[in-house]
């Protein structure tokens, strides 16, 4: 996407819709978002946080809302670009000038930014992934608590990928003569593969 640095820029950029994109943009100005410029599109924010953009694409043209999943939809307007991705955002498209009810599109925005006032918000989860440790390893945690220090001082990735390699293990002999492989390098506080990564 070409970088812009300014909304007018985008909307001259936009030939085919600029006019479109003009009236959406006066629409969503009537209220009290703050326009800004975020991943070069037009982007509306309260307070910081992000409500609402519009954008232009070959065949259409629309607004979108960032946590538009809470938003009422009374006239079944809304939809989720991407399907089972998606989680919060929602778009209104058009394919025309002629398909823009300005009532309907303010009511959609005023809507979004009471939603944003009462802190309503789809919040990414971003829970660590975190692998079983192997009972194995946890074996010989309690023979050697030095080992286990060294093991939870390690970043989340190296922990897992040394309970990977264990776990992957078909056979419990492959899976001893690993853990005894990985011991001194847990010790050492280095990764699996961190020797290769040197290279």
């Amino acid at each position: 996407m070409k970088k812009v640095n300014s909304i007018e820029e985008y909307i001259e950029t936009h030939e085919k819709w600029s006019q479109a994109l003009s009236l959406l943009r006066d629409i969503i100005k009537s209220t009290e978002l703050k326009e800004t410029i975020k991943w070069s599109i037009p982007t509306y924010t309260l307070n910081g946080k992000n409500v609402c953009g519009i954008g232009a694409f070959k065949e259409h043209f629309g607004i979108w809302f960032f946590n538009g999943v809470f938003l009422n939809d009374e006239h079944n307007l809304l939809i989720n670009a991407q399907e089972g991705k998606t989680k919060a955002m929602r778009q209104l498209n058009f394919k025309s000038i002629r398909d823009i009810d300005k009532n309907i599109v303010l009511k959609y925005v005023k809507e979004a930014i009471e939603n944003q006032k009462l802190g309503k918000e789809l919040k990414p989860n971003r829970e660590k992934k975190e692998s079983a440790i192997p009972h194995e390893l946890q074996n010989e945690f309690y023979k050697n608590p030095e080992l286990e220090t060294a093991f939870n001082a390690l970043t989340p990735y190296k922990k897992r990928e040394y309970c990977e390699y264990i776990l992957s293990a078909k056979r419990d002999t492959t899976k001893i003569s690993r853990l005894e492989k990985i011991k001194p390098l847990i010790l050492k506080g280095v990764g699996l593969h961190d020797k290769y990564k040197n290279c």
